[in-house]
């Protein structure tokens, strides 16, 4: 199972945002994410399609873009052209999830969709088919630097067998929230294979080390 490190830019300095970029992909990391919060669906607010198109020029790695916003359909088309190669939509924040899964990928991109922690994975059953990924969020979404919630590695099991059942084996399941040297292994071993960190990585001593130090926890022999 291929392992995604997908440093998230919450956490990452803005005012030297070339230099963390440029870091992160010295570092190996695979995806960018971006976390895009309206101030409604979660209580923080933080940016839109111009930082996305800026990271976008910054880098050619793919950008997984998270919607943290109530009617996340009227970023698609912006945020599309801005260069976004990931667009999860959350479903509690999308009540016309089917619909709104197809037209991310009309636009070209990866269509993931995310739950909060008090979610249940089977409320995905009937989309399950139809995504490219799932994403597990292991904090409650809005700010960064929180704890993992342990009930976590059940969902992600769930989320994994759930693809697999649907027949989409090639749908990807990810992991927000609290991951760390510490946390990532039991995801990876429930079934995640893609995971965002932030504080773990730009907080950290060597953070192009840490990269390379929590995709290598990602294996049978940690």
């Amino acid at each position: 199972m291929t392992v995604r490190i997908a440093p998230s830019i919450l956490s990452a300095d803005f005012a030297r945002l070339g230099d963390e970029i440029a870091m992160c992909v010295e570092g190996g990391a695979d995806w960018i994410h971006i976390d895009v919060m309206d101030g409604c669906f979660v209580p923080n607010l933080t940016y839109g399609a111009k930082v996305i198109e800026t990271v976008r020029r910054l880098t050619t790695l793919p950008l997984d873009v998270h919607l943290m916003v109530v009617e996340p359909e009227k970023y698609f088309d912006s945020f599309a052209k801005a260069g976004a190669s990931v667009i999860t939509i959350h479903q509690e924040a999308a009540p016309h999830l089917h619909r709104q899964i197809a037209c991310i990928r009309e636009l070209g991109c990866l269509a993931g969709v995310t739950i909060n922690p008090s979610t249940p994975v089977a409320s995905l059953a009937d989309v399950a088919g139809d995504v490219n990924m799932i994403l597990i969020m292991s904090v409650n979404p809005g700010f960064g630097g929180q704890r993992f919630i342990p009930r976590t590695l059940e969902k992600i099991r769930q989320a994994r067998t759930l693809l697999q059942e649907s027949g989409n084996h090639a749908a990807l399941v990810e992991v927000d929230g609290g991951i760390a040297r510490d946390t990532i292994t039991a995801c990876w071993r429930a079934g995640a294979d893609t995971f965002v960190a932030g504080n773990a990585i730009f907080a950290a001593s060597d953070p192009r080390g840490e990269i390379a130090a929590l995709r290598a926890r990602c294996t049978e022999q940690v």
